[in-house]
């Protein structure tokens, strides 16, 4: 009886082993839920490691090019600072606006002296303000001069956003200078003999990630 108990219990363990691995040629190929999941995080971070292996082009140098600093020592100028740099909106190149927008909070640091924001300060609204006259060393490197004027710019939702604004001639800077919507400008002031002056430079990518002016 021990040796047919023995006999059944091989035979049932055997039975057992064939049925398993039958099973097991059923599924032959497929992999476990488990090292799918794997498979894919791997994949995921792949695909992230090649996305970030070429870092974006950096932003344009906070340098006054030497070019316009040659000009403006010319001009017996110094007390060089950036004013803003901002990409062009298409209302800054509007024929029918005839401005380039300066908003304060993109202003980068104060370039006008005490007493001349209280003078664009007495201005009331854009149709009577105050309007200083200043030299502009255009992109070209031409001088010319040019209005400055302090805005309030109402939205439709009732708040209003204040602004400088360069205006008068500006429609002639930006032909000239072939200004388009959406390129990098940056905006520096100087002094000359304690008068304000303007600087505007073109900025742009090259295909290295560098900037260089036009």
């Amino acid at each position: 009886m021990d040796v047919v108990d023995g006999e059944m219990k091989i035979e049932k363990e055997y039975d057992q082993g064939f049925r398993v691995e039958h099973e097991g040629d059923d599924h032959q190929g497929r992999l476990p839920e488990s090292s799918k999941i794997k498979k894919k995080k791997q994949k995921m971070a792949t695909r992230c490691d090649q996305r970030y292996t070429t870092p974006p082009p950096p932003p344009p140098p906070l340098d006054l090019p030497i070019k316009f600093k040659k000009r403006i020592r010319a001009f017996g100028g110094s007390d060089i600072a950036l004013v803003i740099q901002k990409c062009l909106f298409k209302t800054d190149v509007s024929s029918g606006h005839n401005r380039l927008s300066i908003p304060l909070n993109q202003i980068r640091q104060t370039f006008l002296t005490p007493q001349e924001t209280e003078f664009l300060n007495s201005g009331n609204n854009e149709k009577k303000c105050s309007e200083m006259e200043v030299m502009l060393i255009e992109p070209s490197l031409r001088r010319d001069t040019i209005s400055l004027r302090k805005w309030e710019m109402k939205k439709a939702s009732g708040s209003a956003t204040l602004m400088y604004v360069l205006v008068g001639k500006w429609n002639s800077v930006a032909w000239r200078n072939a200004l388009r919507e959406d390129e990098t400008v940056q905006l520096w002031s100087f002094r000359i003999n304690s008068k304000l002056c303007l600087a505007l430079v073109k900025r742009r990518a090259k295909s290295n990630g560098y900037f260089i002016e036009f």
